[in-house]
């Protein structure tokens, strides 16, 4: 019976949560802070990226961290709550997310597929000179994955190498017989843009080979609407279930002054997306949804 909501805060230094019974209601939701950083160590600064899932009875928020003095030193982490409301009883700290690698990673997002449950995420490869590329492994566990990792993209596309060599922000539908896996690409500015995976439903979704990248970006900035860089997203649909809707950020100007990393004025923006007659996603552009699309 609700939404629920979380994102990086501006200062890095926190997980908030919001709930709301309408997705509208979460712009002006009490927000908490479930947790802080630690003042020391792992977990110390660039909180990133949490996402919530509910998972056989318990809360987990899944998030990046760096270190307090070493703060590019940024991995995997895990929060747990038990309590029925989120919002209420203890989060738990329950580690990092082991990989391959002992290297920069974030972004994780976790989907079941038929009965088994997998995690997506960003992290780069120590042996090649990219920023990050994407990952799926099974999971044993909301806290641990098992088996080899295998990669499904790398920026290697004209649109994806624009400014930096990122692909980062895996989030996944199912719908029409296939499996999308959006992800997103660039420096966090007016660059940054959404790419689009795709697999079989029947396929092996640990063999790179099931899964097609799109050629072109799927979601780009939008000058009509004053949204530039749009990423990172992630699907929910109305409470009829009828309609599919994306939820990203943006920013209200193209150009950054600085590191765009350091600029922490991003905002959520919810819109309807539609689908294709071929039974891929239309997402329009970001403050347009397309047409068919009910608002």
């Amino acid at each position: 019976g609700f939404y629920y909501f979380t994102a990086s805060v501006p200062a890095f230094d926190s997980i908030i949560l919001r709930r709301a019974e309408t997705i509208e209601g979460l712009a002006t939701a009490e927000e908490k802070v479930i947790w802080r950083k630690h003042a020391e160590g792992p977990m110390g600064a660039h909180i990133w990226a949490p996402e919530i899932h509910y998972i056989d009875g318990k809360w987990y928020v899944y998030f990046a961290a760096g270190e307090s003095r070493r703060i590019w030193n940024i991995r995997m982490y895990v929060l747990e709550n038990a309590s029925a409301n989120p919002l209420e009883g203890d989060w738990t700290e329950r580690g990092t997310i082991k990989t391959q690698w002992e290297s920069f990673s974030l972004d994780a997002t976790t989907f079941v597929h038929r009965g088994v449950r997998y995690l997506a995420w960003a992290q780069r490869d120590p042996a090649v000179r990219h920023n990050s590329d994407i990952f799926l492994a099974k999971m044993d566990s909301p806290l641990t994955i098992t088996g080899a990792p295998v990669r499904l993209t790398r920026a290697e596309l004209p649109w994806e190498t624009k400014s930096l060599k990122v692909n980062e922000g895996p989030a996944v539908i199912v719908r029409n017989g296939r499996i999308f896996m959006t992800y997103s690409a660039n420096r966090t500015d007016g660059d940054y843009a959404m790419g689009l995976l795709t697999a079989d439903e029947n396929a092996d979704l640990l063999d790179p080979a099931s899964w097609r990248k799109s050629p072109e970006a799927v979601f780009i900035s939008n000058d009509r609407t004053s949204q530039y860089g749009p990423g990172h997203n992630s699907f929910t649909t109305t409470p009829d279930g009828k309609t599919d809707v994306i939820a990203y950020h943006a920013r209200d100007y193209e150009k950054v002054i600085g590191d765009p990393l350091k600029n922490g004025d991003r905002h959520t923006r919810v819109q309807p997306f539609a689908w294709n007659p071929d039974g891929t996603p239309n997402f329009g552009r970001p403050g347009e949804p397309p047409a068919g699309a009910q608002r």
